[in-house]
């Protein structure tokens, strides 16, 4: 029977969606079809709801299986009319069809605005109760002291019984950040003795974006950067001479000012390129006023977005502190900052205890990936990335931060980092900034680098002008355990990221090569391959610590590992150089690892297709079920890798390198921000296994 759950807000600005995220994102990791309905929309188009979208968007569901139902107009309409079976009715009508392709439903209720609030409580605890929905109830505590929001529970938690829905779980949500604690400590557990959750206010989500106010407003842009992502943390009126407005402007201010200011223009222009100086989100130009055109020119310039609007400054200034952050605004760096909060105060295992929910058997690309991240978080590490001036990296730290993962160090002239942050609205806080040539570790860092390289005779001036090197520096970081592993390879080839490694982290005792593998994503499990971007052509010895290696990156993320070692030949059937040695390499491996099932020589077929294995390889507990593929060459690893990814639609997750005694990886060139992320997330993984020397 699919379980729903309704997340009902029980105050104004509950900051409800929050608590739906975090709670997609955890059923997302332990049921196998998760849906969003949201019975009442607040636009036309039920389709369109943004928080809809977002839900789509980040866990992939399909719109049979996350839809709105009613628009507010409609539902309104039908109240005023008397016909509340209506509204019951329809929307029955709609979850039931989403119900019936899931295993748990969200349901997110109306927001309780207005003077609507009581009928509107009335609203979800009727729908609650007809859609069979466990309530998971929400409780802004903005603004409240701890004994309100004590009391606020209270009152809510008997409303809730009065109505006598079925209550899951009391939140609170947007708490003072020093009170957090205080008031899960004063609130009152009710009849079930479970615990109340406490959730801080998130300037990160309640600051709006500068997308957010332009279109809230319709201002028309005019001039500067194309980046819309910034946060407004402020707002700035400019009505005062340039030398007192210049004191008061922050970094991410957004400034209002009359189109004819052209003093202002030009101060909060050069402002941004000095940086010593504060850049801000935006520019208002108000009144219907056009600048100058060569101010205008000047303005095209600006590293944050320039708007025109017809209002006068005071209204622009009222209108601008109305709109309000969203999650649903789909901005990546809001959800995660959402998802770590939730991840910071949320029991999972005790939430999910309280719901039991039947045990997924599908391990999809979306879970692994969800997986993944809190597998990361769940044994705190700290990673250092060497290619600090790269935005996809700066973008990567930041969501990283946000999402609570690990602790991150960031190597690159300091200036320069902030300066790029602050010109892309990246927000730097919670991470370490390390400058290389100016750093005190440097010295250190090059007399270990002559121990280590002594046989190379590496004099002191040779190793401190490698120190200078991101990637050195970084990989040194590793070596001495001022960082548990590093990530690098955005900006950077393979060599650079590797060769330090090679040269003084070194394999692993028994170990004979580095490798590396790629975590195929498909659309119902996950498999390994190896090893598709190191080794051009391994010999016996090294495909069998390939193949070991593999298993254990394979046992590592979860995959019960069932070693394929390919070959052209399945079994006892073919000869040749290039099977024998498949052949000898599959006996080594049993020789080393008595217990780890492996099969080899067979072919790709056989080792993934049952039927096929039970003619070719009848009695193997390898052959039709394999999860880690080892290929006997790179030329024919890379292909194959690639060929899936394009053909089935898989991820492709890697390259993972392996074999090294500390853990490195290295990103391709043109990896995208999420490939970061992902790529962090698994180096810190490896990072909590990772073996003494």
């Amino acid at each position: 029977m699919t379980r729903g759950i309704y997340v009902s807000a029980m105050t104004p600005g509950s900051g409800k969606s929050l608590i739906s995220l975090g709670l997609a994102d955890m059923l997302h990791r332990h049921a196998d079809r998760v849906g969003f309905f949201r019975p009442i929309v607040e636009g036309d188009d039920p389709a369109a709801d943004p928080m809809v979208r977002l839900m789509q968007r980040n866990f992939k569901l399909p719109p049979e299986r996350s839809r709105g139902g009613l628009t507010r107009a409609d539902a309104r309409a039908l109240l005023v009319a008397g016909e509340r079976a209506e509204i019951d009715a329809r929307c029955v009508a709609i979850y039931g069809e989403i119900a019936a392709e899931c295993d748990v439903v969200i349901v997110e209720g109306t927001d309780l605005s207005g003077n609507d609030a009581a009928v509107e409580f009335d609203l979800n605890a009727r729908l609650a109760n007809n859609l069979g929905a466990m309530v998971l109830a929400v409780v802004s505590a903005k603004g409240m002291s701890v004994a309100e929001a004590a009391d606020t529970v209270d009152v809510a938690r008997r409303e809730l019984d009065a109505a006598k829905v079925s209550l899951l779980a009391m939140m609170v949500n947007r708490a003072a950040d020093d009170a957090v604690a205080t008031i899960a400590s004063q609130v009152r557990p009710g009849r079930s003795g479970r615990p109340v959750y406490v959730i801080p206010e998130l300037s990160e989500l309640s600051q709006p974006t500068i997308s957010e106010v332009s279109a809230e407003l319709g201002a028309r842009q005019i001039a500067g950067s194309s980046n819309l992502e910034r946060d407004v943390s402020s707002i700035r009126v400019a009505a005062m001479n340039v030398g007192n407005f210049l004191h008061l402007l922050t970094d991410g201010a957004l400034v209002i000012v009359p189109g004819d200011r052209a003093d202002v223009h030009v101060a909060t222009l050069a402002s941004s390129f000095s940086p010593d100086f504060p850049v801000p989100s935006g520019l208002i130009l108000t009144g219907g006023l056009a600048p100058d055109p060569n101010i205008l020119a000047l303005l095209a310039q600006a590293p944050f977005p320039v708007f025109a609007l017809d209002d006068d400054t005071y209204t622009a200034a009222r209108r601008v502190s109305e709109v309000r952050g969203e999650i649903a605004s789909g901005l990546r760096r809001k959800a995660a900052a959402a998802l770590g909060a939730w991840s910071r105060q949320v029991d999972e295992t005790e939430l999910l205890e309280r719901l039991e929910l039947p045990r997924a058997v599908r391990m999809t690309p979306l879970r692994f990936l969800h997986e993944l991240i809190q597998r990361a978080r769940s044994q705190r590490r700290r990673i250092v990335l060497p290619e600090g001036t790269d935005i996809r990296v700066l973008k990567a730290a930041e969501i990283l931060h946000r999402r609570d993962v690990c602790d991150l160090t960031i190597l690159g002239q300091e200036s320069r980092i902030r300066e790029l942050a602050s010109g892309q609205g990246i927000d730097l806080t919670g991470l370490t900034l390390i400058d290389p040539e100016t750093s005190d570790l440097r010295e250190e860092f090059a007399a270990e680098y002559v121990r280590l390289r002594a046989h190379k005779n590496v004099s002191i001036e040779q190793a401190r002008e490698r120190m200078l090197e991101g990637a050195y520096f970084g990989t040194m970081m590793v070596q001495l355990g001022t960082v548990d592993g590093m990530v690098s390879g955005a900006a950077h080839t393979t060599a650079n990221t590797i060769r330090p490694a090679l040269e003084f982290v070194k394999t692993r005792d028994g170990v004979t090569i580095v490798s590396s593998v790629f975590l195929m994503l498909l659309s119902d499990r996950v498999l390994v391959y190896g090893d598709c971007a190191v080794n051009p052509d391994p010999n016996e010895e090294q495909l069998a610590d390939i193949a070991i290696a593999s298993a254990e990156t394979a046992e590592q993320f979860g995959v019960e590992p069932r070693v394929a070692m390919l070959s052209y030949s399945t079994g006892e059937s073919g000869q040749g150089g290039a099977v024998d040695e498949v052949r000898r390499a599959t006996e080594l491996v049993r020789q080393r690892r008595p217990g780890l099932a492996v099969e080899g020589p067979i072919q790709y077929d056989a080792a993934v297709d049952a039927s096929v294995a039970a003619s070719k390889l009848p009695g193997s507990s390898v052959a039709g079920h394999a999860t880690v593929f080892v290929f006997p060459d790179l030329n024919t690893g890379n292909n194959t890798y690639k060929a899936v990814q394009q053909s089935a639609g898989a991820v492709a997750v890697g390259p993972v390198l392996q074999g090294l005694r500390k853990p490195v990886n290295d990103l391709s060139r043109g990896c995208t921000v999420e490939d970061i992320v992902n790529t962090v997330a698994i180096t810190a993984v490896q990072a909590q296994q990772e073996r003494l020397p």
